[in-house]
Parts: C-alpha cells; structure tokens; sequence
C-alpha cells in the first residue's frame, strides 16, 4: 500500500475571506465531508473519498480536497455585537505589530509586550468605567436623585426620593448599590464570552513537535540559524496567558466597580459627624480597592506568551481566586452602601473625575514610551517596507485607547442628553468625558480631509494609468470608457499601500486631541460655571454644538456599527467588503486582551497542520497547499507549524495573497523578510500570483527556485481587453476574486504538480514558454507595469 500510493498527491485548498461552499471549491455538487464538524472541516468530492485505494486513477491528476473554516469568522448575526468591543481587537493587534528584534533584545521584546498589555487592562477599567457613570451617576445618582428628571422616567420612580415617605431603595446608597449590578453583569458577560469561546475556538492543540525551554528572540538567541516565531509549538496554544488575562481583567472590573460605589459612601462617611461604624468598614476597603488593583496589575505583568513550548498548564489558584475574590469584595462594598445614612442626598457628581483623568493621562504615556520602544527595536533591523518604520504598533495602540475614548464619552454624553433632554438639569458626566464626545466632529472633519486628497490622488493615478492600460493591450481597438473603467480599479488597488499614511495621521491627531482633552477638562475644573471663564458666547456655542454633535454621532455610529457587522456575517459580499480587517484582527491570538473576539487561527492553523502531517504520514505522497487571500496565510502559518522532512514535501500556490503587502508589511516581527524567506527555503517549491487591480493582494518579492521569482508576472485583469473569439462578451474585472478562473492558475499548478513527482520534467517557466504574439506584449506590458507600479509604491 505504501509503495503504490508513494506517488500520490493532495491538493489542499484553503478559500479566503467572504468564505465559499465545498460545491465552489470543488467545483462538483456532490461532495462529502471527511473530517471535521459543522463550524470547519475538510471535503471532497464523492467520487474521490477512496482515492487512496485506487491510486492509478490518480496518477496524473492531484485528490483535491476542500478545508471550508468560513463559519469561524461568520455564521449567527447575534456575533456582530463583537464590533462593540472594537477597541480591545485594535489594541490586541498592536502587540502583534512589533518590529523584527535581532540579537539579544530579549527584555526590550518583553517590554514591548508588557507595554501592551498594560494599555489593553486600561481599556477594560475604562469600559466599566463608563458603564458605571452611565448606570450608578446619570441614572442612580444625578436622574434618580432629580425629582424632577425622575419624574419624567417612571422607571425610576422607584428610587426617587419625592415625599416624606420615599421607597427603601431611595437610600443614594441603595440607589447606587442596585445600579452596580449593571457594570457588573457587563463584566461577568465578558468573562463568560472570554471563557466559552475559547473552548469553542482555541482550544485546539496544534501537533506534537520539538519544544525548547527557553524563551528565543527571532534569530534563535543569536546563532545565526532563523527560526520563524509562527513555528514555534506553542504559538497557537495560548491558554495559560488568556487564562491569566481572563481572571486579572475580570477581577480589574469588578474591582472598578466596587470602588465607584465603596468611594463614594466612604467620601459622605469620612464627613465630620458621620457614622462611626460605617466610617471604620469605608477606611478598611478603600486601601483593599488599592491592594486589589497592584494584585490585577501585577498578574497582567508577571507573564507574557509562552510559545517556545506547548504550556498545557495553567495557574488554577489564580485563574479561580483572584475573579471570585474581587466579587466579594464588590459585594461587600454593596453591603456597605446599602447602610443606613441619614441625611445623605444625592448633589453633583460621583466623585470620578479624577479617575477617568488619570486614565486617559496613563494611556498617552503608555503610548509614547511604546513608541520610544518599538523605535528602539526598529533602529536594528531597518526594513523600508514595515510600516510607519516600527511604529505601527504605537499607532494602532493609540487609535485602540482613542476609540475607547471616544466610545465611552460618547455613550456617557448620549445617555445625558437623553435623561435630561435640553433643561440643563443634571450636572451630566465629567468634563473629560465630554471633551472627548467633542472631539468626535473634529475627527470626521480630518477623515473628510484625508479621504478627499485620496480621491484626488486616485483620479491623478486614474489618468497615469490609462496610458499603462493602454500599453498593456497593444493593436485592440481602444474603448476610452473601457479603458478608464481598468485604470481605475488600478487606481484603487493602491489605496492599499497608503493604509500607514492614514493611520499615522490619524493617531497623531487623536494623540493630540487627547491632550487637548486633558489640558480643557483640567481648565475647566479649575473655573466651574458656563460663564465664568469669560468665553465668548460663539465660542461657547461651539463648544456646546460639538458636545452635542458628538453624542449623536455615537449613536448613529453604533447603529451602524451593529448594522453593518450583521450584515458583513449574512451577506457574503458585504463580508468580502469589511472581512479582510476583521480577518486581520481576529487571525492572532489574545495575547493582550482576553475579551478581544476570538481567535479564528487557533483553530483552522491546527486543522490545516493535522490534515497534512497524518496525510503525509499515511501515504508518503506529497502535497499542494493552494491559499486564497486570507488562505494563504493560513497556510503559510499551518506550514511554519509542519516538521521539516513534512515541509520539504509541500509545495506552496498562493494568489491574491496578503502575505507580504499586509502582514509583511504590519507584522514584521512575524511576517516580514527573514520569515518569508525562510518558509520559501523549506518547502518544496512556492509560488505566488497576483494582479495589479487586486486591492489585498501583492507580490511576495522574493526570488524562486521553480521559476525567476516567487511571483508570476501579474496576470491580465481583464483577461481580455475587447470582444474575441475566446470572450465573445466583455471580459468582467476580476481584482481579488476568482483566480482559478485564469490560464494562468491551471499552470503553475500543473508546474507544482510535475516537480512534486520525481522523475516527470516540469514544464518551462512561464517566463521562458513561447506564446503567441498577443500573449508576448501583454506580458511584457504588465512586466513594465509591474516595475512603474513598484517604484510609486516604494516611493
């Protein structure tokens, strides 16, 4: 048995984003599921489930088989709500931005990451921050304690204390103990999501392998011999890290909690005169609130990532204690508020100002000594391709603490006004929240900007490119509206490699507006009253235009936020539109935050290495492993993950692929040259194919041992300019989708196919097969094209 099937060969095909059928992928209706479960599994077709019996029939032709994961990133529309927790996937992806560290930077690399984590715990605190402002202050405490905005929500009659005779609950203390349970629900369905999707989706452990001890930088600890950091055994196997982040970001919320309500009771006990007990129990938990949060930030510190060995333990004392003893003390503060205090009314705010201050003050200094190390980091091995020139991370860690910002001020404005309407009541939330739900219009305004001059430079792009399109289809008989129709979507395929332009910009200016935020709140504490600062009225209506501006906009941007995440999980092409940035934060682990949404790769990274090594194992065939857009990348990560004497056996056919144009770019320390290099050594043959009017996809750049390069001369996009025999109707413009359906596909897969057999000469290289004159100048038209393209993107 193993000497007839010796020869056998898989073709492994992994689909991208917006996901596909096995019918699609196959092209046959009847297919049949091999291996797997209903969310990701392996198919064929039914005439091929017993092919390894049967190898002759296969001799000259691969057994294709199907790996379909779409339900992983898709499925029930209730999932869009992750899109709420937005800014814990940004900052999560921030970790994963390092730049490539060489040498013995060991402990600047740990920096790095502890940095993040650090940045990912405030934004927890933050989220329950602004819960309890929304529930305990506006609600409990300014609305409730207003007769008459309590009058205006029956609701809350309840706990109003109108008349003589008011309700036990309406006790400030009650009040504010009753509405805990609101923050406090918001942070056990954190956990529990946290906790049950882990089990669903990255429980999976990935194939035994040799493990190492010791923790490596990426050019194993300097001896020269690289190792690619996604080949490690643990790198998909992250229980024990989200396990400790799970518990210490539980217990940091809930011990927010506790203390907006502990603090506020103690500040009325402390008072000259008030009750003894109750100001002893106040005296006692406030220094626990302190002793708790060193404990929380402690364990967010102690450990990072284990990847050089699958770490199957985990710290049960810890991961069980610390959440459980946080919600004692959360419930003895309760208890504590609950007292009997008369005389206590409610006036003014909770005391959080200070709070959210501080908050917003220990995100920017986070960032800025994150920028300062990733700059250190960088400055080793400078690459002109990684983006923002190692401050990627930085960037997109500040754009993580400024959607938090923004999302809590916004919310906390929006629930105001609604409250209380235009009466001018209630004291409202803390200033800097409403600073922030300010910088709201300033922020659309800079993307209007930044928007406007990428539509003019795409027009000017559009009118170089009607030339190159026009090169590239010598003798057809020109269509101006054809032609500027091809030019651009061109145009628009590059809109891509402006993406770090964009977000350094954009960070730096909500980098800015944060401190303009601080400084604002801090001024206006200091001179309390509309009037008293002396403002001239139209700046004061300004003022109050943006605060209002930017609470509407925060509802409508979370309408559209649930809108739009609903309809990227049921609609594929709406999937297609958004799924790539999706697909980009949910393909990494949660190594910074646990309640980012879960990681998809932890799962299909495992299945796709399962699937090759017991297949290669079995039959001692060979294999092709074909990845699509987001594909692609997970076959490279499932190929990293294969022992070497597997990897020499699999042969690498990607297209439309990410590879280099985003992750290499973004993820230096992961997918930058070294690695890409390395991969290309230690598997059989790779190779790559892409257009130029394909928006996510690019070349890989490196040169080839099956052909001159890695990647084919880009393929024609329309694969015919006018009308011919072969295309009688007008040819569509394809961009990102449907690869196979060029000429080109079928041979570099044939060429695959020939060097994974020995003995069978491979066809020339592309580069080098006579074609027909028409054949001949296009290629040499795209060739050129290539080069101009090239050098503008490096430019």
């Amino acid at each position: 048995m193993e000497h007839t099937t010796a020869q056998s060969t898989l073709e492994l095909l992994v689909h991208g984003v917006g996901g596909t059928t096995p019918q699609e992928m196959l092209n046959d209706p009847r297919t049949v599921r091999i291996t797997g479960d209903d969310t990701a599994a392996v198919f064929r077709r039914a005439d091929d489930v017993d092919a390894e019996e049967r190898p002759a029939e296969h001799r000259d032709a691969p057994v294709p088989e199907a790996y379909v994961w779409c339900n992983l990133t898709s499925g029930n529309g209730s999932r869009a709500l992750w899109l709420l927790l937005l800014p814990f996937m940004v900052v999560n992806l921030a970790h994963w931005m390092r730049p490539t560290s060489e040498g013995h930077r060991l402990r600047t690399v740990r920096l790095y990451g502890l940095l993040v984590r650090l940045a990912g715990l405030s934004l927890t605190v933050l989220l329950v921050a602004a819960a309890c402002e929304v529930a305990l202050d506006l609600t409990a405490w300014q609305c409730a304690g207003t007769p008459a905005c309590a009058a205006r929500h029956s609701w809350l009659g309840f706990l109003s204390p109108t008349g003589s005779d008011g309700g036990w609950w309406s006790a400030p203390g009650r009040r504010l103990a009753l509405a805990a349970l609101v923050p406090t629900a918001l942070t056990g369905l954190l956990w529990y999501l946290s906790h049950r999707t882990w089990s669903a989706y990255e429980s999976q452990p990935p194939p035994p392998q040799d493990e190492d001890g010791d923790e490596r930088t990426d050019d194993d600890a300097g001896t020269g011999t690289y190792r690619a950091a996604l080949g490690r055994p643990g790198f998909w196997y992250g229980r024990r890290l989200v396990a400790r982040l799970r518990a210490a970001h539980t217990a940091a919320g809930f011990l927010t909690v506790a203390a907006a309500v502990g603090t506020a009771a103690a500040r009325h006990d402390h008072r000259p005169g008030g009750p003894a007990l109750l100001d002893s129990l106040g005296s006692l938990l406030e220094p626990a609130y302190v002793a708790g949060a060193l404990v929380v930030v402690w364990v967010v510190c102690r450990r990072g990532r284990t990847e050089n060995r699958l770490d199957r333990r985990l710290d049960r004392a810890l991961v069980r204690w610390l959440p459980l003893s946080s919600l004692a003390l959360l419930a003895l503060s309760l208890v504590y508020a609950c007292g009997s205090r008369p005389g206590w009314r409610s006036a003014g705010r909770l005391p959080g100002d200070p709070a959210f201050g501080a908050l917003t003050l220990a995100q920017c200094l986070l960032v800025v000594v994150l920028a300062v190390v990733a700059h250190l980091l960088h400055r080793t091995h400078r690459h002109p391709r990684t983006a923002l020139r190692g401050l990627a991370g930085p960037a997109v860690a500040m754009l993580a603490c400024a959607l938090g910002g923004v999302m809590s001020g916004g919310v906390a404005q929006r629930v105001s006004d609604w409250l209380d309407g235009t009466r001018r009541t209630l004291p409202g939330p803390p200033v800097l929240l409403t600073w922030q739900a300010s910088a709201i219009p300033p922020l659309l305004l800079l993307l209007l900007v930044v928007v406007a001059l990428l539509a003019r430079r795409t027009l000017r792009l559009r009118r170089a490119e009607t030339t190159d399109v026009e090169l590239d289809h010598p003798g057809e008989r020109t269509d101006a509206a054809r032609t500027r129709r091809i030019a651009g979507v061109r145009a628009m395929a590059t809109l891509t490699d402006l993406a770090p332009r964009v977000i350094g910009v954009v960070a730096v200016a909500t980098l800015l507006l944060g401190t303009a935020a601080l400084v604002g709140a801090e001024l206006t504490d200091e001179v309390p009253g509309d009037a008293a600062h002396g403002t001239p009225a139209a700046l004061q209506g300004a003022a109050d235009t943006t605060q209002a501006c930017g609470s509407w906009l925060i509802g409508v941007g979370f309408l559209l936020l649930v809108t739009w995440g609903r309809r990227a999980y049921k609609d594929p092409s709406a999937r297609r539109t958004i799924g790539i940035l999706w697909d980009v934060g949910t393909f990494w682990p949660r190594a910074a935050h646990p309640f980012a949404p879960p990681c998809y790769a932890e799962r299909a990274v495992p299945d796709l290495t399962w699937r090759m090594a017991t297949w290669t194992g079995a039959t001692g065939g060979r294999l092709v492993l074909s990845g699509h857009s987001q594909g692609s990348v997970l076959a490279a990560a499932a190929a990293w993950q294969l022992k070497p004497s597997v990897r020499r056996r699999v042969a690498l056919l990607t297209y439309g692929s990410p590879l280099e144009r985003l992750y290499g770019r973004w993820f230096p320390a992961y997918f930058g040259p070294a690695s890409l290099s390395a991969l290309h050594r230690e598997v059989d043959c790779w190779r790559n194919l892409y257009r130029l009017t394909d928006p996510i996809g690019g070349p890989i750049g490196l040169p080839g041992d099956c052909g001159p390069q890695v990647d084919r001369a880009p393929l024609r996009d329309p694969l015919a300019y006018g009308r011919t025999a072969l295309h009688p109707l007008p040819a569509p413009i394809l961009g990102h989708s449907d690869y196979q359906a060029d000429p080109a596909f079928a041979e570099e897969r044939r060429r695959l196919l020939a060097r994974l057999r020995p003995g069978v000469p491979a066809p020339r290289p592309v580069e080098e097969a006579d074609n027909t004159a028409d054949d001949t100048a296009g290629e040499a038209g795209n060739t050129a094209r290539t080069q101009g393209s090239s050098g503008r993107s490096s430019g």
